[in-house]
């Protein structure tokens, strides 16, 4: 392990105030990861295009009673980039995850997963079932289904999806926009989820999440995200949390009732004008619900004071 200062330009600094620190993996790639604050552990795990960044909030929420791990997957974040090398799979997102969580030592811990984190975050829990306490869900996937929007049905096309979203930013650029519905995101925010996608090679992973999304049978990562569904029912006896953003163009409703199918025991926390970038739009209330949420033992017991 290997801690560091990022380099950060000042303005994205003052919302991201964190000393990443940096895991070589069994890959071959360094992960960059948080590991803030002390006590329980919260696993953060972020989607498609988002990094750690995403999860600030909670984690300035939480650290105080938590510990509080948010890493960033490989080609995300300040994670390293691979030009070539790494097989960017489901499969080997949720091995990476798991390999971090082994290395960190992390035996009970609570998981908050948003976007992509749904399908790495439950995948990796469910092949460590024992030590998962408490799950919260923001406007995630991690089941098969057959909905996804023209505009990154697009972005999967041959070469043109490629041009889009590695030539022309055509897909964490317009989220920015899109994944908020209440406010536009402020300047220095905006650029903090830019931050790590500023070039063709940096934004490869960006590209290759939006190839990864297992649409048919044949696709490389269909059988693993079946295999995830089928062990949604072994969450049935775990609290859950769904914070959702009804205005999610991605994630809408439909996906919230599929989650409640699955886990019916769920506690549904629904904000109606929240778009998919849910801790932007709903960031105080959200940040709270999760604070108040991973604050109770199994039996609904007060196990960590609130501050």
């Amino acid at each position: 392990m290997s801690s560091q200062t990022t380099e950060l330009p000042s303005n994205i600094a003052a919302h991201y105030p964190f000393i990443a620190k940096r895991k070589r993996l069994s890959c071959g790639f360094e992960m960059s990861y948080l590991d803030e604050g002390e006590g329980h552990p919260v696993i953060m795990v972020h989607g498609n295009p988002t990094w750690s960044f995403f999860y600030r909030d909670v984690v300035q929420t939480l650290k105080g009673n938590f510990r509080c791990i948010v890493p960033d997957h490989i080609g995300c974040g300040l994670s390293e980039k691979p030009k070539r090398g790494y097989r960017y799979t489901l499969d080997q997102r949720i091995r990476d995850l798991n390999e971090l969580v082994e290395y960190l030592g992390v035996d009970r811990f609570d998981l908050v997963v948003h976007d992509w984190g749904g399908a790495i975050g439950i995948g990796m829990a469910l092949q460590r079932i024992s030590s998962l306490r408490r799950l919260a869900v923001l406007n995630t996937a991690a089941f098969v289904d057959s909905r996804i929007p023209r505009s990154i049905s697009v972005c999967r096309f041959p070469l043109l999806g490629k041009l889009i979203v590695q030539g022309f930013n055509g897909f964490a650029g317009p989220a920015t926009r899109m994944a908020v519905s209440k406010k536009a995101l402020a300047e220095s925010v905006k650029r903090g989820y830019l931050f790590p996608y500023r070039s063709w090679s940096s934004r490869k992973a960006v590209y290759e999440f939006v190839k990864d999304i297992p649409m048919h049978i044949t696709h490389r990562s269909f059988g693993r995200l079946v295999k995830i569904e089928n062990g949604l029912l072994k969450l049935r006896d775990i609290p859950v949390a769904l914070f959702w953003g009804g205005k999610d163009f991605c994630f809408h409703d439909h996906f919230m009732n599929r989650w409640k199918r699955f886990l019916p025991q769920a506690t549904v926390i629904h904000y109606a004008n929240a778009g998919h970038y849910i801790l932007e739009d709903e960031k105080e209330s959200v940040c709270v619900g999760i604070q108040e949420f991973v604050s109770y033992d199994e039996d609904g017991i007060p196990d960590t004071p609130l501050a």
